[in-house]
């Protein structure tokens, strides 16, 4: 099992990482029994428990709350990093930190101290996030319409609202379609003909394959394409 340890010589010392373990080990100095969900350190390869780590005097902060982490790793001398490890994502994954105690209960002061003032930055970044996505979404509908002339201009306006909605995976929050890239528009604004203006969508309820229902429509969307491209 990987490990890192604390570097002497190094300027920046490696982060201490401590394992949430899921399946059952043994402490190999103690020999206590470790169930899944216990934390052990490896050292040269072997597992400790806690106390033989000298890490029981810890505390466990779970990841989720930024300015609480970051405090209580500024307060506390020795700190931990937990990892656990994700069969589905093949990969050690953050669970949260092991902090002093006093270290965890100075940085709940601050965070309680100041909690108004980072609401308030965190509703001014949502509020500019959102007007910058509105943004984005009227620049695409007017590549779409500089683009495709007739489109209806309510349409081109449910086009990008529909493309560009964040955390959708959709065309609208690629790469290109960001840099307004006219294969992007040409995307996004195909898709939603073949939704809206076909017969596609029946066909998949019907069971139709995928591919065959966009064959079978093709004619149709190219003629509505065309349609929207005539000045």
């Amino acid at each position: 099992m990987p490990a890192k340890s604390g570097a002497a010589d190094s300027e920046t010392p490696e982060e201490i990482v401590v394992f949430s373990i899921v399946r059952d080990s043994s402490c190999s100095e103690c020999g206590e029994e470790l169930g899944k969900g216990r934390f052990l350190r490896m050292e040269k390869g072997k597992p400790l428990c806690m106390e033989c780590a000298d890490l029981d005097h810890l505390v466990f902060l779970p990841r989720g709350d930024t300015a609480l982490t970051r405090r209580s790793r500024k307060h506390s001398t020795l700190s931990a990093v937990v990892v656990r490890f994700s069969r589905t994502r093949g990969r050690y994954e953050r669970q949260g930190l092991l902090v002093e105690p006093e270290a965890l209960e100075l940085a709940e002061k601050e965070c309680l101290g100041d909690e108004e003032q980072r609401r308030l930055a965190r509703e001014r970044a949502a509020e500019y996030r959102e007007q910058a996505d509105e943004r984005y979404a009227a620049q695409f509908a007017e590549k779409i319409l500089s683009l495709y002339p007739d489109c209806p201009l309510e349409e081109s306006r449910t086009i990008a609202a529909h493309a560009c909605r964040k955390h959708s995976g959709r065309v609208g929050r690629s790469a290109a379609a960001k840099q307004l890239d006219a294969d992007a528009i040409n995307l996004a604004v195909k898709a939603h003909v073949r939704h809206a203006h076909t017969r596609y969508d029946r066909l998949l309820a019907q069971g139709r394959e995928r591919s065959e229902a966009r064959a079978d429509v093709a004619d149709k969307v190219a003629e509505v394409l065309r349609l929207w491209r005539t000045l």
